[in-house]
């Protein structure tokens, strides 16, 4: 805890030492740019963890070769990836370090091992502080110092500092040896940085009678970069762009969207670009660093939704003899609707959560499922799953078991369906069949939806039961 202390008091004892040590006078003062030269900056953010920054300033230039700190850039950025582009005169760029060997009590005393330093502590009886003269041995889990014959560990007090170390610094800084004419002159810079992230947030809002619903999306940006972006041109891409690193993960909460009152006006202009799809929001907007922003994406009423009850099977089922039922098997719910211009939509949607609600009888909004959905271009359908149906169950029997030959065999199963609703359904039975097959007879209308997949659609009528009966053969 003295530790601790210490190390806290160091810098506030350091910087006011500071201002009244004399010694021998300081090297001239490399060229410095914070963001008060900044005359605009532009953010393109990725789905995957990074973002593109551009920014123009109006930097200081020397009078032939010297050093320029460009300060107030993104504490996670790619020095890799900077790039200088002068938009008037002349001006080179001989070389680029990428400072972030960051100020702080820890670092300050790492730098001040071997040297000598100023141990201050009150004494208790005169109410005077004494200064001890000691050198510093180690910083390793704990301060060691040397002060004549003696060695002290972790002393109590604090500790003065006469210089704080050049190649430390408060912010992350990108440093250029510069070659100019003098004066000032407007450079953009751009370089890629990680901490940017965006996802597409949805709210589905169905009618009465899940035959049509609301849907409104929304643009969540999280800003851990490291800096602040202010009144940036904003954009967002869509797609998935192909990066030669190992993807690093960021942890994002869920934000939970409040339902919209009312429509806004559009916000984003969508266009396509290369392969992906481009959003740039209309108006500037600042992004503050550790901050979430939520914009809204698009709006769209009365869209069409159809209901999909689905009940799948298992592949496994057609290997051997089953010996027992399968009862209380779940019935999934879904809902489809189409991404389509005259239902409202027709801007590609990107990828994200889709978060469904529907008023019960009092009116009030309740949440009632959430799916992930894919990039999704228009005219394209939105498929998703938004939990189990409670009064519809199906079971299933294994009513023969036939080994025809080495190679074929014949299966017949018998699935129940139980409507306890208020109102007839349909459901579409699914049965993923992993070997080569044809029906041999069924009790409803069958489709092959693909090679290895039989499905029927089975009508329920309100408070039945339902029974499909089918036969397979089925060459191994």
């Amino acid at each position: 805890m003295n530790t601790q202390s210490n190390l806290c008091r160091t810098i506030l004892a350091g910087l006011a030492f500071l201002c009244l040590a004399d010694g021998a006078p300081a090297a001239a003062a490399p060229l410095e740019s914070t963001l008060s030269d900044q005359e605009s900056v532009a953010v393109t953010v990725y789905n995957n963890g990074l973002g593109l920054v551009r920014e123009v300033r109006k930097i200081p230039v020397p009078a032939g070769t010297g050093e320029l700190r460009f300060m107030d850039v993104a504490a996670q950025i790619k020095p890799e990836t900077v790039h200088i582009r002068p938009l008037a005169g002349d001006l080179a760029v001989l070389e680029q370090n990428y400072e972030y060997d960051l100020l702080s009590p820890a670092k300050l005393l790492e730098k001040q091992v071997g040297r000598e330093v100023e141990l201050v502590r009150l004494n208790e009886k005169t109410k005077e502080d004494e200064v001890v003269r000691a050198t510093l041995l180690s910083t390793n889990n704990g301060l060691v110092y040397r002060a004549g014959d003696r060695i002290l560990l972790n002393p109590k007090g604090e500790v003065r500092l006469t210089r704080v170390p050049d190649d430390l610094i408060a912010k992350p800084t990108l440093v250029w040896l510069i070659k100019g004419a003098g004066g000032f002159q407007k450079v953009e810079t751009s370089y890629m940085t990680r901490g940017l992230t965006w996802q597409a947030d949805y709210v589905f809002v169905l009618d009465a009678a899940d035959r049509k619903a609301g849907l409104t999306g929304w643009v969540t940006l999280d800003n851990t970069s490291g800096t602040t972006y202010r009144d940036a041109q904003l954009q967002l891409v869509a797609g998935d762009v192909q990066k030669v690193e190992e993807e690093r993960k960021f942890e994002m909460a869920k934000a939970r969207v409040a339902i919209p009152a009312a429509a806004g006006p559009p916000q984003f202009k969508e266009q396509s670009f290369f392969e992906y799809h481009l959003y740039t929001l209309e108006r500037p907007a600042t992004v503050k660093q550790n901050q979430k922003k939520q914009i809204q994406l698009i709006e769209a009423e009365n869209v069409p939704v159809r209901k999909d009850l689905v009940y799948r099977g298992q592949s496994y089922y057609y290997w051997d003899k089953m010996g027992y039922p399968v009862s209380n098997e779940k019935v999934g719910v879904f809902l489809i609707f189409e991404n389509r211009k005259d239902h409202g939509m027709g801007m590609p949607l990107p990828k994200g959560i889709v978060r469904v609600y529907k008023a019960d009888d009092s009116g009030a909004q309740q949440f009632i499922g959430e799916d992930r959905i894919d990039h999704t271009p228009k005219d394209e359908k939105v498929r998703i799953k938004v939990g189990n149906a409670f009064d519809v169950v199906a079971e299933r029997r294994q009513t023969d078991f036939e080994v025809v030959s080495d190679y074929v065999r014949e299966v017949a199963f018998e699935v129940k369906i139980r409507n306890h609703k208020e109102e007839d359904v349909v459901v579409r039975v699914v049965e993923p069949i992993a070997f080569d097959w044809k029906v041999l007879s069924a009790s409803h209308p069958h489709e092959k939806a693909d090679a290895r997949t039989l499905e029927f659609k089975v009508p329920v009528p309100k408070g039945k039961e339902a029974k499909l009966a089918y036969r397979v053969r089925i060459k191994l």
